[in-house]
C-alpha cells in the first residue's frame, strides 16, 4: 500500500465527523424520533388514569413542559461540551470515565437497542397486516426494518437523513388527518356522550402513572444530543434544536389528544382497544385498515431510522475509551457514517427481537427491559448541568438554563420517580435489564485512562 493509500484509508477509518447537518435537519431527526408509534398507542392508557377530561389533557400539557425543561437542561450541555457522544461526554465529565463507560455499555445494550426492537415489533405487527408471513411475521417484519435501514445508514447519512424527512412529514401528515377527523367526524354510537367512571385509586397516584405513559410517548427528545458533533455551529443551534423540536411535538401531541376527545370522549377514549384503527374508520370509512397499517408503519419507521441514526454516536465514543473495542471508532468519511457502530448496533437489535419473539408480549417484555437502567442515567444526566458548573465553571455555555437550578433539579426529580415506576411496572423485565448493566462491570477494567476534561 502507498503512503497516499495508508493516510487515504486513516482518514476513512478515523475521520471526525463532518458538521453537515442544519437546524431543520436535526430538528427533523428529534421530531422523527419524538413523534412516533407512542401517540397511537398511550394515548388510551393515558385516559384511564385521568379522572377528568381537564385532567388528560392537563397530563399531556405537563408532559411538555417536563420535555420543555429537559431539552432546556440538555440545550445548555448540548452548546457546551458538543460532540458526538452526546450524554456520555457529559456523564464522563461530570461523574468520571466509569460512569460514562458504564452509561455507553448500557446504552448499546440495554437503552438505545431496546428502544429500536420496541418500536420495531409494533411496525412488525402492523406490516404482518399488509404482508402476512406467517405465524413469526412480526419478528420477521421487525427484523427487516432493523436490517434495511441499517444499511441505508451505512450507504450514508445523507440518504438516512433524507429519508428522515420524508417519514417525519408522513407522521405529522397522519397526525393532521386525526385532526381533520375531528372536525368531519362524530363517533358512532353512544361513545363522545358516556360520562367518564369514577376510577379506583389515590388521585396522586393515578395522575403519577399517567405520567409514565405520557413520558413514554414524548420519550426521545434527548437523542438531538448525539448529533452536536456534526451540527453546523453547534454552541449556537443547539438550543435552537431542541427549543424548536419540542414546540413542534408538544403542540402536534396537544392539539391530537383534543382531537382525539372531540371524537370519542374519555370514557369512549378508554374504552378504545384501537385507537388508531377507530380513527382512521371514521376518517376513512372501508379503507380504514389499510390506511392504519401504512400510517403507522411509517410513523414507525420514521422512529426506528431517527433512532438508529442517533445511537450509533455512542457506539464510537466507547471504542475510544475502551481499547480491545476500538473497532467502533471507525468513522467512514467518505459516507459520513460510522459504519461499524451501526453493524454493532444492528446486531444486538436483532438479538433483542430475537429475544421477543419468544415472548407473550414482545413490546411489554422490551419496554420491561429498558425503561429503569433508561431513567437510571437520565437522572445523573439532570444531575451532571450542576456538577459541571461547579467543576468547570470557566467554560463558555452560548446557552444557559433559566431560572438555574429549578430546571434540572425539576428534572432529577421528575426521573428519580420514573425510575421508581418504572421498576415497579417492570417486575422481573427491570433486573433483567439491572442484570445486562452489571455485566458490563469488568469493561471497566480495560478502559483507556483519560487526560482531565479540557
Amino acid at each position: 500500500m502507498t503512503r497516499s493509500a495508508a493516510r487515504s484509508s486513516a482518514s476513512l477509518q478515523h475521520a471526525p465527523p463532518a458538521a453537515g447537518l442544519s437546524v431543520l435537519d436535526a430538528t427533523m431527526v428529534l421530531v422523527g424520533v419524538v413523534i412516533g408509534i407512542g401517540i397511537f398507542g398511550f394515548p388510551p392508557l393515558v385516559a384511564q388514569h385521568a379522572a377528568s377530561e381537564a385532567a388528560y389533557v392537563a397530563l399531556w400539557v405537563a408532559g411538555g413542559c417536563v420535555m420543555l425543561v429537559g431539552a432546556l437542561c440538555y440545550a445548555e450541555l448540548g452548546s457546551a461540551y458538543p460532540g458526538a457522544g452526546g450524554e456520555y461526554l457529559y456523564l464522563t465529565r461530570a461523574w468520571g470515565q466509569r460512569v460514562g463507560v458504564m452509561f455507553a455499555w448500557a446504552r448499546c445494550t440495554v437503552i438505545q437497542t431496546g428502544a429500536i426492537a420496541v418500536v420495531a415489533y409494533i411496525y412488525g405487527d402492523y406490516a404482518q397486516r399488509l404482508a402476512p408471513l406467517g405465524d413469526y411475521g412480526p419478528a420477521l417484519h421487525a427484523a427487516l426494518s432493523v436490517v434495511a435501514l441499517t444499511a441505508l445508514n451505512v450507504a450514508g447519512t445523507r440518504y438516512s437523513k433524507r429519508l428522515q424527512w420524508v417519514f417525519t412529514l408522513l407522521t405529522l401528515v397522519a397526525l393532521a388527518a386525526v385532526l381533520v377527523a375531528s372536525l368531519s367526524a362524530t363517533a358512532q354510537g353512544p361513545l363522545r356522550d358516556v360520562a367518564p367512571m369514577p376510577l379506583a385509586g389515590h388521585p396522586a397516584g393515578l395522575l403519577g402513572m399517567g405520567m409514565v405513559f405520557v413520558l413514554l410517548t414524548y420519550g426521545g427528545w434527548n437523542e438531538a444530543a448525539y448529533l452536536s458533533g456534526e451540527l453546523r455551529e453547534p454552541g449556537r443551534n443547539m438550543s435552537r434544536v431542541l427549543l424548536l423540536g419540542t414546540v413542534v411535538v408538544t403542540a402536534a401531541y396537544v392539539l391530537t389528544n383534543l382531537a382525539l376527545l372531540e371524537i370519542f370522549g374519555l370514557q369512549g377514549l378508554r374504552d378504545t382497544p384501537a385507537l388508531g384503527a377507530d380513527v382512521m374508520q371514521l376518517a376513512a370509512g372501508p379503507y380504514a385498515a389499510a390506511l392504519l397499517s401504512l400510517t403507522i408503519c411509517a410513523t414507525a419507521l420514521s422512529t426506528i431510522n431517527g433512532t438508529i441514526i442517533t445511537g450509533a454516536r455512542v457506539y464510537c465514543a466507547l471504542g475510544r475509551d475502551v481499547p480491545r473495542l476500538g473497532a467502533l471508532a471507525a468513522w467512514n468519511a467518505r459516507n459520513e457514517t460510522p459504519a461499524a457502530a451501526l453493524l454493532a448496533q444492528g446486531a444486538i437489535t436483532l438479538a433483542l427481537i430475537g429475544l421477543g419473539a419468544f415472548s407473550k408480549n414482545s413490546v411489554q417484555t422490551l419496554v420491561a427491559y429498558t425503561a429503569p437502567v433508561f431513567w437510571l442515567f437520565m437522572l445523573l444526566v439532570a444531575a451532571s448541568v450542576w456538577r459541571l458548573r461547579r467543576l468547570d465553571p470557566d467554560r463558555p455555555r452560548p446557552f444557559r438554563v433559566p431560572l438555574y437550578p429549578l430546571p434540572p433539579l425539576l428534572l432529577a426529580l421528575v426521573c428519580a420517580g420514573l425510575v421508581y415506576s418504572s421498576a415497579v411496572y417492570a417486575g422481573a423485565g427491570a433486573l433483567i435489564g439491572l442484570a445486562v448493566l452489571a455485566a458490563g462491570l469488568p469493561m471497566l477494567r480495560l478502559a483507556r485512562p483519560q487526560p482531565p476534561p479540557d
